[in-house]
């Protein structure tokens, strides 16, 4: 073979390769969103990692400063990555609830009925007034699968 015709082909296979790769975003990677918003000061600890991805029926525990819970209910949600929200759950206070320390409590949620794609797990105090200037909330972000 021709060594110009061997270097033409080597040129454009190496061009063509870089280009094709170029276009099709092979070395782009989506962020993943893993800042708590919100009250987020709040949070002692919750089981499910910021960023996580989420799949069907999951449990979970967690612990926040108090003045989040009402006869020892708090709630927990999933909101869309709007922070409109899709589902409302709630959880219960595992350790004493009437306090300023912080409160251990648990439960589960099922993601199977959520849409894929970003979403936030919502903790939200169970304000018992329905007066906005109370309202408490800490936004935790994860993948629904």
């Amino acid at each position: 073979m021709n060594k110009y015709i061997l270097i033409f082909l080597i040129t454009v296979v190496v061009v063509g390769g870089f280009l094709f790769i170029k276009n099709k975003n092979y070395f782009k990677s989506v962020p993943v969103n893993t800042e708590i918003l919100g009250n987020k000061d709040d949070l002692v600890s919750f089981s499910i990692i910021p960023g996580s991805k989420v799949r069907g029926v999951m449990s979970y525990r967690g612990s926040v400063k108090g003045g989040y819970f009402f006869e020892a209910n708090i709630l927990v949600g999933i909101t869309d990555a709007n922070k409109n929200m899709i589902l409302q759950s709630n959880a219960q206070a595992t350790s004493d609830w009437m306090t300023s320390d912080p409160v251990n409590f648990e439960g589960y949620i099922d993601f199977s009925i959520i849409p894929k794609g970003p979403a936030y797990l919502e903790i939200h105090n169970d304000n018992a007034s329905a007066l906005p200037e109370n309202d408490k909330k800490i936004l935790i972000p994860v993948i629904v699968e």
